[in-house]
């Protein structure tokens, strides 16, 4: 399994959230290693629950980690983020929540092929759809993140 490393500091998350997702979300800050480095929610769309954008945050990076900064033969798809707990400090520099979550992937080149092979053998009769999932799992790399999150601003 590939190591994973974390993302470099960057003065503006925003603008290259924006330039490399096409979206525009009202953040700041940093990339949530750590409660001192936690991603700033300073605005959230109406209706939208913070934990679905934190979701979305933590995908961007999970995305960026994985995929979009690595090499070609490094790189994995199929990347998913799931919730597992959550925390809520509050300090007197803001409240912040600590949101870990379970990322899984699968190796880019594996992935595309075991894409290939449900499209190519999915409804035939000589397609063995439970070993195909099996593969599929035995393929996958779990991780377990945390992510930290200022939402005090929201208040």
């Amino acid at each position: 399994m590939s190591t994973f490393k974390q993302l470099p500091q960057n003065n503006n998350i925003q603008e290259l959230i924006q330039s490399t997702f096409d979206v525009n979300l009202a953040i700041a800050g940093e990339w949530g290693y750590t409660q001192d480095k936690a991603t700033i929610i300073t605005a959230i769309q109406k209706g939208m629950p913070i934990s679905q954008l934190q979701h979305m945050l933590t995908s961007i990076r999970a995305h960026l980690e994985m995929n979009i900064t690595q090499t070609k033969e490094n790189r994995y798809a199929g990347i998913n983020a799931n919730e597992k707990s959550r925390e809520e400090n509050k300090t007197k520099h803001g409240t912040f929540n600590k949101v870990t979550y379970e990322i899984t992937a699968i190796n880019e080149t594996l992935y595309t092929a075991f894409i290939k092979e449900y499209k190519e053998g999915y409804g035939k009769e000589d397609f063995n759809l439970t070993a195909h999932f099996k593969r599929r799992a035995e393929a996958t790399v779990t991780r377990e993140v945390i992510h930290y999150f200022e939402v005090g601003q929201l208040a």
